[in-house]
């Protein structure tokens, strides 16, 4: 974390200095602003905490609820979203408190006794190693109550503004603010009020019951499996073995449990398999009561028992798989016309709890639009940006319902209809990078682009997220994970990974280096003039050699940069390769040095190699204004 070059700094250094909109932010709701984000779900505050990091946009949120979420219903964080979480401040904090998920245990009829279940295999969370972060398990209020730190504590100092309801929007694109938006309070001062605010942009992110979805003409369409389920987070007392063990248990009856330990370590949630739904639309499994629920769990983990102390929360679903058809309000595609009103989260896609990916990939899609906004509304970017949401994010949630489809139905399957007794198992390790979220790969557009020369740097594939390896850090000798630098604050990534010999004058990384520095093409001087390119651009060198062997003072400037009104020289972009793990080696990189783009969101836009300075500027060019 760098502070101090602003002057001293002798309170909290995650709170930085309030800009722009956040310098005397009002109080009440305004009756114009940019941006206006419905629901303060993970999506919207994920959203929040981003435009935070762009203060001159007048970014609010609104929220149903009198307050802040006490209760949430989901509670699966997958290791790509606490790597997330690392770059907006707050991963060691939320992993300390959240339960953290190791292994999974497998139980099935015991063959001797077939009305009793026996353990039948442990399985690593992350037998292949995919990531450095961990699986945690923490209430979704916790998550929320982070982000909306980050929110606080960012330039932009957003909060939500709670008791609004939506009621519908309007658009005229002759008018300056496009989109009039019906709210009306529920809570608060203004409780009984009707009013009307304008925006340039609105954000959905109200839930699978979406006003914003309705109010663009946008439907779910799917289908129900038609199998109910009893979720409950309790506090018990049992005698079964691994009930601090994540566990899908199979009884003989056909009845199944996933069992999740909460953060805590007493508090634990159980989905419990209810059985198939009538197709006459019967609602006797949907008002199934708790008490049938708990004797229903104990049925299942017969010869074990479960005596509930508590019950936290409660309910009953079936398992639905749905999607929309756009995620924005353009209907035509080619009709020229540009989004003004986006949908993310539940309003776009619903699926089961069980692969825990509800909270997780709506706060991915906040993630991808925030930035996005903010490029827009800063002049930075052309408007077109914007459509990528949609083309990205509803291909990321289609592969998802696929995913989610195929472990429910094998969650609902008795343990005889398995062809192959570890099946299941071998699925869970199998697939296992996809629900921790890193199977995500964007397709070439006009931020990602093709993979022509992919093999300068084979292990940051082009569309995916950027893997993290460890470096170690020229001024001051630290480790570091190169990754874990990165801060969620708007900027895109150059990540310059130096040739065999870069203390020569002609070498292709100084060659670089003078060229991002000078010409009127580097994208650092071509659309940013003024010396203001490191406010939109964090440019990081890696070198072949151990830090020691490497000269700080002879590192070219660009990668020293100014900083701060004292114009102080950064020291910090600079690493070499760690003593036991070389980033060269480990992530395939061209010893003739490769450069890698990044977007704001951490995905991986680029590879080329350090001669190509055209093709570094051409795809800037078609980005930035």
């Amino acid at each position: 974390m760098q502070f101090h070059h602003y002057g001293y700094v002798s309170g909290d250094p995650r709170r930085l200095p309030a800009l722009g909109e956040g310098i005397d932010r009002p109080e009440a709701l305004p009756d114009e602003v940019d941006v206006l984000i419905i629901g303060t779900g993970p999506a919207g505050m994920i959203m929040a905490a981003q435009l935070s990091r762009f203060p001159h946009i007048r970014t609010r949120i609104i929220e149903r609820r009198a307050g802040r979420l006490e209760i949430g219903h989901a509670d699966g964080i997958q290791a790509r979203s606490v790597e997330t979480f690392q770059a907006f401040g707050f991963a060691d904090r939320i992993t300390a408190e959240a339960y953290r998920i190791t292994e999974m245990a497998f139980w099935k009829p015991d063959p001797n006794q077939p009305d009793h279940i026996i353990r039948t295999a442990r399985t690593p969370d992350d037998p292949k190693g995919i990531s450095e972060f961990p699986h945690l398990i923490v209430n979704q209020a916790r998550v929320l109550d982070y982000l909306a730190e980050a929110a606080l504590n960012a330039p932009g100092r957003i909060t939500p503004d709670f008791g609004y309801e939506f009621r519908g929007l309007e658009r005229d694109d002759t008018q300056s603010y496009p989109l009039g938006v019906s709210l009306y309070a529920v809570a608060g001062p203004d409780e009984g009020r009707e009013r009307v605010v304008r925006a340039r942009y609105v954000v959905g992110c109200d839930g699978a019951r979406s006003q914003v979805r309705s109010a663009i003409g946008c439907t779910l369409t799917g289908d129900q499996a038609n199998h109910a389920w009893g979720v409950m987070d309790v506090l018990a007392v049992t005698d079964f073995p691994d009930i601090r063990t994540k566990c899908a248990i199979q009884s003989r009856s056909g009845g199944s449990i996933l069992l999740i330990p909460r953060e805590g370590g007493h508090l634990f949630r159980m989905y419990v398999d209810l059985g198939e739904v009538p197709a006459d639309g019967s609602s006797t499994a949907r008002n199934t009561p708790i008490e049938q629920i708990i004797k229903r769990a104990n049925e299942i983990l017969t010869p074990y028992t479960l005596d509930v102390r508590n019950v936290a929360w409660h309910s009953v679903y079936e398992v639905g798989h749905r999607l929309t058809n756009r995620f924005d309000d353009i209907e035509d595609p080619e009709s020229g016309r540009l989004p003004r009103v986006f949908i993310t989260g539940d309003a776009c896609h619903t699926h089961s709890a069980k692969a825990g990916q509800g909270m997780n990939v709506s706060m991915q899609d906040g993630f991808n639009l925030g930035w996005k906004l903010g490029y827009v509304l800063s002049n930075r970017s052309p408007a077109s940006l914007l459509s990528t949401y949609s083309a990205e994010r509803q291909v990321v949630a289609a592969n998802l319902i696929a995913f989610d489809r195929q472990w429910s139905t094998m969650m609902a399957k008795r343990p005889e209809e398995f062809e192959d007794p570890g099946e299941l198992e071998a699925f869970y390790t199998r697939t296992i990078e996809f629900p921790a979220g890193f199977m995500t790969e964007y397709a070439p557009s006009m931020i990602t682009n093709d993979t022509e020369q992919q093999s300068h740097a084979t292990g940051f594939p082009v569309g995916k997220r950027f893997k993290s390896a460890m470096v170690s850090r020229v001024c001051d000798g630290n480790p570091l994970q190169l990754g874990h630098q990165a801060r969620a604050d708007g900027r895109w990534r150059l990540y310059v990974f130096a040739d065999a010999a870069p203390a020569d004058a002609s070498s292709p990384i100084r060659q670089l280096a003078e060229w991002l520095e000078s010409s009127p093409q580097s994208p650092l001087n071509a659309a940013l003039p003024g010396g203001a390119w490191i406010d939109w651009f964090d440019i990081r060198v890696i070198y072949q050699q151990r830090h020691e062997d490497v000269a700080i003072m002879q590192v070219p400037q660009v990668f020293k940069p100014t900083v701060g009104p004292f114009e102080l020289m950064d020291l910090e972009n600079v690493f070499g390769v760690a003593p036991d793990e070389d980033i060269f080696d480990l992530r395939g990189i061209d010893r003739a040095g490769a450069v890698v783009v990044v977007r704001p969101d951490q995905y991986v836009a680029d590879v080329l190699s350090l001669e190509d300075t055209g093709r570094l500027a051409a795809f800037f060019q078609r980005l930035l204004i």
